[in-house]
């Protein structure tokens, strides 16, 4: 996978949507504890880049669900990228939603970044302000050669530590924003079974069938 299609697509696996009302105000103090969740994000990435298709596709879920589970704050970002409907779902359907979407967002990131040929990653250790004490951790995918791409981490401090709650590709494209569309959708039509259903279905195609 090139690297401009590695940016866009990690964490959004469907549309575009421009992230409306954010704002960049002058940077943050420098060594923000924000960015060390990211850099070990970034570090594991990177190893199951190396280890490449030939790993199993179940072990290299195994080696970045830990990770994905200390860094974002899943319960957070299924809750914005449903939106409003989130507070009209029984308690027992926001329950049955969660595994799934974790699952589905641990499959996204492996299958698409899934190849090195020698990427690395930046990450700037001065923070922007996002508003609500949200940070923003900003970072570059750099291939050997040609463009580099953004992908921003926007950050909130839930008292035991900072998590993310959005990504940006290319440091504009809100994947919360795009996902609600998408989820939009799918609660419309069916509700809660219907978005499970789709990202189990998800899931599946891009772990090659992982169960």
């Amino acid at each position: 996978m090139n690297m401009k299609s590695m940016a866009r697509r990690a964490f959004i696996m469907a549309g575009s949507a421009a992230l409306a009302g954010w704002t960049m105000p002058a940077r943050a103090d420098a060594g923000s504890p924000a960015v060390a969740p990211i850099r070990q994000l970034n570090d594991t990435l990177l190893q199951i880049m190396k280890s490449g298709a030939g790993t199993p596709f179940a072990q290299r879920f195994n080696m970045l669900a830990p990770v994905v589970d200390r860094v974002f704050d899943l319960d957070a970002i299924l809750r914005a990228s449903i939106g409003l409907e989130w507070s009209s779902l029984p308690p027992n359907q926001q329950a049955m939603l969660l595994p799934v979407f974790r699952r589905y967002t641990i499959v996204s990131y492996v299958n698409n970044f899934n190849h090195y040929d020698g990427q690395r990653f930046t990450v700037e250790p001065q923070t922007r302000p996002a508003g609500n004490g949200q940070q923003i951790v900003l970072t570059r995918i750099i291939p050997q050669s040609g463009d580099s791409h953004e992908l921003d981490y926007v950050m909130h401090d839930t008292g035991s530590g900072w998590r993310v709650v959005d990504v940006l590709a290319d440091g504009t494209i809100s994947h919360v924003a795009v996902q609600r569309s998408d989820f939009r959708h799918l609660l419309a039509r069916g509700g809660a079974l219907a978005l499970a259903k789709s990202l189990d279905s998800k899931s599946l195609d891009l772990s090659d069938g992982m169960s």
